[in-house]
């Protein structure tokens, strides 16, 4: 009983927890992520664009042009932009950035 008692917790914890630290990703705009990069001299970055919440159509797509621009001003080029659907539904796109 106390073991499942225990585990129940955690599971909940879990749960709490999860939406907190994914907050962290997702708060991040493209011009920091593209600073970070260039700080960080990394010589290619997979940036998360996320088109599930807002206007999927137009906010994806003004979401990938200022991420665009923020890493071409920097000097990387776009190497993929990939879709990633679930059941369906469009989520999001990973894009990838890389220095010449």
């Amino acid at each position: 009983m106390r073991t499942a008692l225990s585990a129940a917790l955690l599971c909940t914890l879990a749960l709490f927890a999860a939406p907190a630290a994914q907050a962290g990703l997702f708060d991040k705009n493209p011009d920091q992520v593209a600073q970070e990069a260039v700080t960080k001299n990394l010589r290619a970055v997979t940036l998360w664009v996320d088109a599930s919440w807002g206007f999927r159509n137009q906010g994806a797509a003004n979401t990938l042009s200022r991420a665009h621009q923020a890493f071409t001003t920097r000097g990387y080029n776009v190497v993929s932009v990939e879709p990633y659907i679930e059941n369906g539904d469009l989520q999001g796109f990973f894009v990838t950035y890389q220095r010449p």
